[in-house]
């Protein structure tokens, strides 16, 4: 009696895949650092976001932003793993008080995936959402006057 073997799975990496980074004229390579913005940018999209990252994440592009002339860390709370062909995603997030977490993170997936996919051409294997905190709209009101003079 024989076992019947494996088959290969284009949805699974297999060689019958194709990739649109090779060609006959060459390879194209993304950087991480590329992969890891396009992800930051398509989180921040999504309506309910409110920041990404964790809170020494945020506390110190808060202080970064504070620098004159410096920019915005868009990747900031992403981390990516990317090879030759597909890539997986880890994004942190505070979302907004009030949204449903699993449709923000549906929401999330979605957009990154379609963003990256679009821009690169890696396929995207999986996109991990943590939510660190849930933002309320009276955190940003002015901070208590001091109880002692």
């Amino acid at each position: 009696m024989t076992t019947p073997q494996p088959t290969k799975s284009t949805a699974a990496g297999g060689d019958s895949e194709k990739s649109l980074l090779v060609s006959s004229q060459g390879t194209t390579t993304v950087a991480d650092t590329v992969v890891s913005k396009i992800a930051g940018i398509a989180t921040r999209e999504v309506s309910g976001v409110y920041a990404l990252g964790g809170g020494a994440q945020r506390m110190v592009g808060a202080l970064r932003e504070r620098i004159p002339g410096a920019s915005v860390n868009q990747s900031q709370g992403v981390s990516v793993e990317v090879g030759e062909k597909q890539t997986a995603i880890d994004v942190d997030i505070v979302a907004e008080y009030g949204v449903s977490i699993t449709d923000l993170a549906s929401g999330i997936r979605r957009n990154v995936i379609a963003a990256i996919e679009r821009m690169t051409g890696l396929q995207v294997t999986e996109v991990n959402i943590v939510v660190h905190d849930v933002h309320l709209p009276q955190d940003e009101s002015e901070p208590a006057p001091p109880r002692v003079q």
